[in-house]
């Protein structure tokens, strides 16, 4: 098993601006029961339409693909 689950350069990784310009800030990075339950708090606080979730390529060296689980991120729209 890893020392780490995700790639340090997920660190970098902050916020994005989609096809409309819309801002969209990171809240969270990983798999697992935890994903279920950060998901579910997000849309619950911010609404379904506020919240988005992204399925990324895990690094070979993590645990995420080692355990050949799906890591994924959820990134909250920026309020205006």
């Amino acid at each position: 098993m890893p020392e780490s689950c995700a790639d340090p350069r997920e660190e970098l990784i902050i916020e994005k601006l989609d096809e409309h310009g819309e801002r969209w800030v990171k809240k969270y990075a990983g798999g697992g029961a935890h994903f279920v339950n950060w998901l579910a708090q997000y849309r619950e606080i911010y609404g379904e339409t506020n919240v988005e979730v992204e399925e990324v390529a895990a690094p070979d060296f993590s645990c995420y693909t080692q355990d050949k689980e799906k890591m994924f991120r959820i990134w909250v729209k920026e309020e205006k």
